[in-house]
């Protein structure tokens, strides 16, 4: 375990982060590097606990306590060897997982958890910085054909996984690079794309091939993907965003907020953007609609734009601060957190802010208004209270003459997925689709209605966080696996 009795001596302490005058000047990662002398004393407060609440919290089941253990006694390899057993993809987990080991940390009860997410990300990293991460190339092939559809997190893990196996696994994008959400989707302040770039080099060098500006079901059809390989997994995304259907939704300006992020992780590239298509927050009013992590991500990436003005409104109420009672450990704690971009823009913009906080609850978004040549000029909205019956049934009932309105010239949607996409490549096929309109496919062994046709992560199990796609990949590619050896 870690130092005996260390976490009553040493105190939960966060990663240093660069100054907010720094970093929104740049698309930099947030934190500073890492001390080995941190790492080791965070690590020493791990109490390896009988029940590790940690491991069972984690999606992908990391094996937390054992190499909390190595890295306190400095043995980063055998920390690494322990990572890699239950993870593919550290480096990616341990900056942009929301932590959810720490979430179940027995220590949690009645002290700050163990710095976790820290420890994993410089477990992985040291591994990088020590050539002890390579390609491992299996070392017999099967004879079988994987062709796995979408390349993002759930789709790297699933082939990388059925490559080691000894099966040939082909990887269909239909962007022209590889890594889905992690190389579109999420800022570059929060993953760099070297860091995602460096980890597909290895599954390139290890055999797995890619095909990129393919869209399966329109450039190649399903008959030609069945025909050629013995099993197929779909692993897209849910891509398909929710809308606002409030009087003004068509005006210019109103986006939804992938576009934006997706937008500007392309530009980072070096790519030019048609003026006319550029989505640009720099001197305008920026209003976010949704208070989750898609809606703090269009935040930061409108703080580094150089927006005049940002607000981040949630329908829902505000989270408590600490755990309220229907909420005990060790359940993920839903709690207010408070994002870096927030940070950022509570600290440039705060004294701006007509409301008094870049983040505002329990607002309900009323209309959007419109100027003589069709751009959103103002955002109308109203509060609401939750009322909670006497069977614990919420229901939403609007604040009377609560009514407000801000101008603004830029407006975000980030309310969440529908599902993923149907014409196409699920149409085509004819699978059964669950209640959600994801593609229904076993919990225990991730076959869809249709023979040899796999499904995991967001397209099977609907939007969720990366880590989770991550182990969606593994448990495919486990099914698959044994599908294709039965064979």
């Amino acid at each position: 375990m870690g130092k005996l009795g260390g976490f009553l001596e040493i105190s939960r302490e966060e990663a240093a982060k660069r100054p907010i005058d720094e970093r929104i000047k740049d698309w930099k990662e947030l934190y500073k590097p890492y001390t080995d002398e941190y790492l080791l004393k965070q690590a020493a407060r791990c109490m390896n606990c009988g029940v590790p609440f940690c491991h069972f919290s984690c999606p992908v089941s990391n094996h937390c306590p054992e190499w909390n253990d190595f890295v306190h006694k400095g043995q980063w390899r055998e920390a690494l060897m322990v990572l890699e057993t239950t993870n593919n993809f550290p480096e990616f987990t341990g900056r942009v997982c929301p932590e959810l080991c720490e979430g179940g940390c027995v220590l949690g009860i009645n002290d700050k958890p163990v710095t976790i997410r820290n420890i994993e990300l410089n477990i992985v990293e040291k591994g990088w910085e020590k050539g002890w991460i390579k390609p491992m190339p299996p070392k017999n092939r099967t004879g079988k054909k994987v062709a796995i559809v979408g390349s993002g997190p759930s789709g790297l893990a699933a082939a990388q996984q059925l490559n080691r196996a000894g099966h040939q696994v082909t990887v269909y994008e239909r962007d022209f690079k590889a890594g889905g959400i992690l190389t579109y989707g999420i800022p570059d302040y929060k993953i760099e794309k070297w860091v995602v770039e460096r980890r597909l080099t290895q599954i390139r060098d290890e055999g797995v091939e890619f095909i990129f500006n393919c869209n399966v079901g329109v450039d190649i059809t399903v008959d030609e993907l069945e025909n050629k390989y013995d099993a197929v997994l779909l692993a897209g995304g849910s891509k398909l965003a929710r809308d606002l259907p409030v009087f003004g939704r068509e005006l210019n300006g109103i986006h939804y907020a992938m576009d934006y992020l997706i937008q500007q992780n392309i530009v980072n590239t070096g790519e030019e953007i048609e003026p006319e298509e550029k989505i640009d927050a720099k001197d305008r009013s920026v209003i976010i609609i949704g208070g989750g992590d898609t809606g703090a991500d269009c935040v930061g990436t409108a703080m580094r734009q150089k927006a005049k003005t940002i607000y981040q409104i949630e329908l829902l109420e505000k989270p408590p601060l600490d755990r309220p009672q229907t909420n005990p450990w060790p359940n993920y704690p839903q709690i207010l957190k408070i994002n870096t971009a927030h940070e950022e823009a509570q600290t440039c913009l705060g004294g701006k802010c007509e409301l008094g906080e870049v983040r505002q609850w329990n607002i309900l978004t009323k209309e959007f208004i419109g100027d003589e040549k069709g751009n959103i000029k103002q955002f109308k909205a109203a509060r609401v209270e939750w009322i909670t019956d006497e069977n614990g049934k919420k229901s939403m009932k609007e604040v009377p003459n609560s009514e407000f309105s801000l101008d603004v010239d830029l407006a975000f949607l980030a309310i969440g997925f529908v599902h993923p996409e149907h014409k196409g490549l699920i149409d085509e096929l004819g699978i059964k689709l669950d209640s959600r309109g994801n593609v229904d496919a076993n919990t225990d062994d991730y076959k869809t209605s249709k023979e040899k046709i796999f499904a995991a992560g967001d397209m099977r199990k609907g939007q969720s966080l990366v880590v989770w796609a991550i182990a969606e990949g593994r448990k495919a590619a486990a099914s698959i696996d044994k599908y294709l050896m039965e064979k």
